[in-house]
């Protein structure tokens, strides 16, 4: 087969989910030996098409050639039948079960009645060495790093002998290191005929690891192109058209800024020292952290999701409760509970939007004032001024480009990137707060979004306020953060100044080794 013939075609798909159009008419093509990146922003379109290609979905119109055949996937099972594979973003294994087992999970095995698998560990050791894949088949995969448990993922699409493999973001909970194992090991299934569709929003990766990128943008085809003729400018250009000034954004800033300098006779803002979290189980999720902010830093915490960060973040606002360790907030000892810190001047925005951000029955207004409703100007007298809030309620939904009919739209109604701009808006309208702990601040918005959420923390710590920044995207809290401390297992494994960042030593760190 030569390298560049079509082997797989996707025509005119158009898909909608209750009267809102996910795709119009989107045109995809894949050829024989390539890595094709489907790139685009939040809400573009890109899982929601390969997800009608692996039959998860059902395309309203429009059709899918295999080799110049029209196909009819109506379920995963088809899909991979006609040998179409897809790893997702977040992963579905048994944490207590060997990385065989997970494998042949739901497939046919030789001897189903006694579970003797050695006929599949020859067959899947065979695979591990012909793709380059580096994995002990008898671990135990709960034990293992994240972009190990990827190649599980992988490994079960071989196993069931697809020739095309979707790979939904696959870089998302991955270290420096690991992402560029996982590179390594594309270019060898491609160079073992695989074909490979490696969806993403990040710019870098398309540019490192892609022979061709198709750009979706709002559902709809904006660009195709070889990776040779593809630059970033003209890759942002085609993901938000003239909604961002890239000379003017924080996200493709050439400058080079320096860590703010820590004066260490001035009270830090945040103080935490030996702090511990056990669950109710007897399991210690926080080991002795210990950090501090001080005013006009933005302290990051780096590390794989699921190391302690959201333990983290929830006992320094009250909602968990500290095993051991103290906190301090400007010189003072925290015992307090959640509603009682957001009065002392702590602002908060959570990781889960859904179950802690927002209250969907109530409307718009009530959740941009949320933990806020007791201050000026806000509340007189023990009194909420309605006048007032429905005021900077209508001037929050404008600056901040919350798509919704006015303040008193019921909250539920709004969707997913809505609620999180409702979030960041009541956040950042909280004038004098000295101290922000802000969660995955970014998660499911659009790249001005983003960049109008750098601008206003880059403004905060001008205004010398502090922040804790808490993100799994590596690349943020490189370009915003004066210091970084990683998390590893409920333990901070380090802590880098600005001057030492160096993504590839923060990638040792979130694999365990103390800086």
């Amino acid at each position: 087969m030569e390298q560049n013939e079509v082997i797989l075609q996707m025509v005119d798909i158009c898909k909608a989910f209750d009267g809102n159009q996910a795709l119009d008419h989107v045109n995809f093509e894949l050829g024989a030996r390539e890595i094709h990146g489907l790139l685009g922003g939040n809400g573009a379109g890109k899982t929601t098409l390969m997800n009608v290609l692996y039959g998860l979905y059902k395309q309203d119109s429009g059709d899918i050639l295999l080799k110049g055949k029209k196909l009819r996937i109506a379920s995963p099972r088809d899909a991979i039948r006609n040998g179409i594979g897809m790893v997702h973003q977040h992963f579905l294994q048994i944490n207590n079960w060997s990385v065989v087992q997970n494998v042949v999970l739901g497939s046919s095995v030789q001897n189903k009645w006694t579970m003797n698998l050695a006929p599949e560990v020859a067959k899947l050791q065979k695979l591990c060495d012909r793709f380059a894949i580096d994995i002990d088949l008898q671990v135990e995969v709960g034990e293992l790093p994240m972009g190990t448990r990827q190649k599980v993922e992988i490994l079960k699409a071989l196993y069931r002998g697809v020739d095309i493999l979707i790979l939904d973001e696959p870089t998302t909970n991955l270290t420096p290191q690991e992402v560029d194992a996982l590179f390594v090991s594309l270019k060898v299934m491609v160079d073992e005929g695989l074909s490979i569709v490696f969806i993403t929003h990040k710019l870098r990766e398309v540019l490192s690891v892609c022979d061709r990128i198709t750009l979706l943008r709002n559902g709809k085809n904006v660009t195709c192109m070889p990776r040779s003729e593809a630059n970033e400018e003209t890759l942002v250009r085609g993901m938000v058209g003239e909604d961002l000034n890239v000379k003017d954004s924080v996200i493709f800033s050439k400058e080079i800024r320096e860590g703010t300098k820590i004066d260490e006779v001035v009270t830090p803002v945040l103080e935490v020292k030996g702090l511990r979290h056990v669950t109710e189980q007897g399991i210690e999720r926080l080991k002795d952290v210990t950090f501090s902010i001080h005013p006009g830093e933005i302290f990051g915490i780096a590390g794989v999701a699921g190391n302690g960060q959201l333990e983290l973040a929830e006992t320094l606002v009250g909602v968990q409760s500290k095993a051991g360790g103290t906190i301090k907030y400007n010189g003072r000892e925290l015992n307090m509970v959640t509603a009682e810190l957001l009065q002392q001047g702590l602002t908060y925005i959570p990781e889960d939007r859904l179950g802690d951000g927002y209250l969907p029955k109530v409307n718009v207004a009530q959740n941009l004032i949320l933990g806020a409703q007791h201050k000026q100007p806000y509340s007189k007298n023990g009194f909420i001024d309605w006048r007032k809030v429905f005021e900077a309620s209508w001037e929050m939904i404008k600056e901040y480009n919350i798509k919704t009919s006015g303040p008193k739209d019921t909250a539920a109604n709004l969707s997913g990137g809505n609620i999180q701009r409702v979030m960041i808006a009541r956040a950042f309208s909280h004038v004098g707060d000295s101290l922000m702990l802000a969660h995955c601040p970014t998660r499911g918005l659009d790249i001005p979004s983003m960049d109008f959420v750098y601008k206003k923390l880059l403004a905060r710590k001008m205004q010398g306020y502090a922040t804790l920044l808490i993100s799994e995207d590596l690349d943020e809290l490189l370009l915003l953060c004066d210091r970084i401390g990683v998390m590893y297992r409920g333990e901070l494994v380090g802590i880098l100044h600005r001057s030492q960042f160096d993504k590839y030593e923060i990638g040792r760190m979130m694999s365990g080794v103390k800086s």
